[in-house]
């Protein structure tokens, strides 16, 4: 991987990863064009992901050292309580990751997973935005926090199955909160702080691993892939919440939909 391919995809990691089009199906679909091997981008999608993290650590952070100054009370407050619902979001993803991580593995390799998977996407994301709607009217949500432990839960299902490529993961956790009746103000600060925990687990396994020590992706590839994944994923994770709150996910279906039958088309001929 050279350091021009390496912006190119943090570039596409850091818009997509916040945008609800799948940032794993988009890297999948650009390491096609731009001929870089799976095997190759292990540790890079690594970097760009921890790249994001960072992103979503400074878009959300007054919210994240409240979080801690509730937590450090020692006492179930609404912090204590948020953080709690956010432990319980994760279980689905940790589990998938514990025991299918080598399978889902090698599904990244199938642009015909990526076209079908995005194609899912956009049936979440268009009958999300009806469904919010329809929530809406009947009256505010009375869980602490504006959620329940077991929209929580729900959410955390949503980022589970949205580790196969082109399933995204923003679409699918936002589409699944609001489905389930979590406000549009609340739904998108929760799923972009719940996927902390699992990418700094992955990170961890990575480096515990030895993945980072056996990359072949050079230093200066992967500080550029870190830095545009990071400027662009502050502008997308922005630009996702006010979205999200004025109900224009429906446009990012129709998106998705085109590029799924594009990737499909590809493939059949």
């Amino acid at each position: 991987m050279d350091w021009l391919q390496a912006i190119i995809l943090g570039i596409v990691q850091g818009l997509t990863e916040f945008l609800p089009v799948s940032s794993s199906g988009h890297l999948a679909i650009f390491r096609e064009l731009l001929g870089v091997e799976a095997s190759e981008d292990l540790m890079f999608e690594v970097t760009v992901h921890a790249a994001t993290v960072l992103a979503t650590i400074v878009v959300f952070w007054k919210s994240i050292v409240q979080l801690f100054s509730g937590l450090f009370k020692f006492k179930y407050n609404d912090e204590t309580d948020y953080i709690c619902k956010i432990l319980v979001g994760t279980i689905p993803v940790m589990i998938v990751g514990l025991f299918f991580k080598d399978k889902v593995e090698e599904l990244f390799s199938s642009l015909w997973v990526v076209g079908g998977s995005l194609l899912i996407t956009s049936v979440l994301l268009y009958f999300s935005d009806a469904a919010a709607k329809s929530k809406a009217r009947e009256g505010e949500n009375a869980a602490r926090n504006g959620l329940s432990f077991w929209q929580a839960l729900a959410i955390g299902i949503g980022q589970a199955f949205a580790v196969l490529p082109g399933l995204s993961r923003s679409g699918a956790t936002i589409s699944t909160g609001l489905i389930s009746g979590v406000k549009r103000e609340v739904v998108a600060q929760f799923s972009f702080l719940m996927v902390i925990i699992p990418i700094l687990g992955e990170m961890f396994l990575s480096i515990v691993g030895g993945e980072l020590a056996a990359s072949t992706v050079g230093a200066l590839p992967l500080a550029l892939g870190f830095i545009s994944a990071f400027i662009t994923g502050l502008f997308a994770c922005k630009a996702m919440i006010a979205l999200v709150k004025k109900a224009q996910l429906k446009w990012f279906a129709l998106y998705c939909v085109i590029v799924g039958f594009i990737v499909i088309l590809t493939q059949i001929f």
